[in-house]
Parts: C-alpha cells; sequence; structure tokens
C-alpha cells in the first residue's frame, strides 16, 4: 500500500526565498564552495535566515557516516577532509558581515578525532578574520572522546551545541548510531571543562515522545546545566523517513517553553518551525 502524504496543518507556513539578502547569501555559498545545513536537510527556514544573512555552515562535506531516521543529509562514503575548507568558511563570514555564525558538520566516524580538529581550525579561522563574530559549534558526539570534545571546546567557540534530538525511548528507533547518556556527558562535560561556555541541544517533537518523557530529558539537562534549549516540530523530509506521530500546535510549543524555563535554562526558543540555529543570534548575552 502506497502511503498518503500527510498534509501540513496551516501552522506550519515557510516563507518563501527572494527577499532582503537571500540573494547575496546564496552567492556568497556558492562562490566559496561551502555547504550549508539549511540546504543539505532542507531546513523550513532557509529563506528567512538567508534573507538576514546568516547561514549554518556544515563542515566535512555533505555525506554522513550515520543514518539516522529524521534526517536528510545523504549517507554513504565521504570525501577526503578539506583542508582549505575552515579558511573559505572564515571569508563568507566576513563577507556576510555576520555578527554570529554556527558551524555544523556531518558525521565523521571515520575520522580518528570525528572532525574535532577541523572544528577547532575553523573557529580559530573565523576569530582571526572576524574578531567580532561570535560562534556557536554545533558537533556530532565524537564517539564519546573526551580528547575530540576538549579540542573544540578549548578552541575559541562562544557557544557549544550537541543535540539531545528525542526521548531516550526513541533513540534505537531515531538515532541508532547513538547515545542518551553520551549526549549528556558531553554537555556535562563540555561546561565542566569551560565553565564559562554556554552550553546548548534542542530536542524534535512529534516522533512519538510522552510528556512525561519530555519533561524527564528537561530535568536531564537541568542537571548538567545546560544553557539554551531548541524545541521544534518534526517535519518529514521525504517518504523514506520516520512518520511523524502528530504535529504539535503552537500553543502547546508555549507551555512547553515555560515547563522548561523551570528546569534552569536561561534561554528557551520553542515553536514549529523552530531548529537548532533558529535565531541563533538572539541566544548569546550582549
Amino acid at each position: 500500500m502506497i502511503e498518503v502524504q500527510r498534509r501540513h496543518p496551516d501552522w506550519i507556513k515557510v516563507r518563501a526565498p527572494g527577499r532582503g539578502d537571500y540573494a547575496a547569501t546564496r552567492t556568497t555559498v556558492r562562490e566559496l564552495a561551502l555547504h550549508t545545513v539549511c540546504e543539505e536537510a532542507r531546513c523550513p527556514n532557509l529563506a528567512e535566515c538567508w534573507s538576514n544573512q546568516t547561514a549554518t555552515f556544515m563542515l566535512l562535506g555533505d555525506v554522513c557516516t550515520r543514518n539516522c531516521g529524521y534526517c536528510a543529509v545523504a549517507h554513504g562514503r565521504p570525501d577526503p577532509v578539506d583542508a582549505g575548507e575552515p579558511g573559505r568558511v572564515a571569508e563568507g563570514v566576513e563577507r556576510l558581515g555576520l555578527r554570529h555564525v554556527v558551524v555544523t558538520s556531518v558525521d565523521r566516524d571515520d575520522l580518528s578525532d570525528g572532525g574535532a580538529g577541523h572544528f577547532a581550525a575553523t573557529a580559530r579561522a573565523v576569530r582571526d578574520r572576524a574578531p567580532a563574530c561570535t560562534i556557536e559549534v554545533l558537533t556530532p558526539d565524537f564517539k564519546g572522546s573526551l580528547d575530540a570534545l576538549y579540542t573544540v571546546v578549548d578552541s575559541p567557540v562562544d557557544i557549544f551545541n550537541h543535540n539531545t534530538e528525542t526521548v531516550p525511548r526513541l533513540y534505537k528507533k531515531a538515532r541508532p548510531g547513538g547515545r542518551y547518556d553520551r549526549t549528556l556527558d558531553l554537555l556535562r562535560r563540555a561546561k565542566e571543562r569551560r565553565p564559562g561556555l554556554l552550553t546548548k541541544t534542542g530536542l524534535m517533537m512529534g516522533l512519538g515522545e510522552e510528556r512525561a518523557e519530555v519533561e524527564s530529558v528537561f530535568a536531564d539537562l537541568g542537571a548538567v546545566a545546560c544553557d539554551i534549549l531548541t524545541l521544534g516540530q518534526y517535519l518529514r523530509p521525504t517518504p523514506d523517513h520516520l512518520p511523524i506521530d502528530r504535529y504539535l500546535p503552537p500553543e502547546e510549543f508555549s507551555e512547553l517553553r515555560e515547563i522548561a524555563l523551570g528546569y534552569g535554562f536561561r534561554h528557551v526558543e520553542s515553536g514549529p518551525l523552530v531548529r537548532s540555529s533558529y535565531h541563533a543570534w538572539e541566544q548569546v548575552p550582549d
């Protein structure tokens, strides 16, 4: 039987591209041969962010070594590491005049450090070329390697982000290469290594999680002193990906935000179209 594609509810509305500085951002990304998670992961906020001259750069190619059930990024055998990429990202930041940049990557389990050295090199290049720009990294779990984690944390980053993605019960189905306890440990150890560093994580809603499970995750994240939380609706990239269990209405996202704030987060971004880097520039203290 062929599954009929579900129509998104009215509150899932995506802005069409082409306004503001969208074209300038697209041109910069193309000319510098950069990858963005905005495109590779089919982010619904691409038009809004690019029109505001911001983008989330994706390091280490556009092919991931893992195959998570919710993610649109291609998986398979990645290309060799591009040593010139950190410098091009820094040039892109300078050309776009960014005041805040988010840098993420595909999972690179084929590399001995999981790509940590490449993250650190990119952070240093951005700091050298655009010293006023704050730097956020959204990293893989590095298979739990503390050496890899500290390589990133010791570089000139302002926010360390590693996404929790979902509740522990759904990890095997949604994120088979990850471990919930490993995610918590990375966030905890990043804060211990640099107490002044802001830590951040995100959850997708609508995969089948229960409210009690979500609140339990809030409590666990509060216990490791996580500073910033993003909550957004899971949107199925293709019929080959995990189905949507339900759509949460905007008022439920507002309710979850208030609940999460009670667990000690300094900032919670919560809404149907919220993604890890959505309004990230607003989450950095002046």
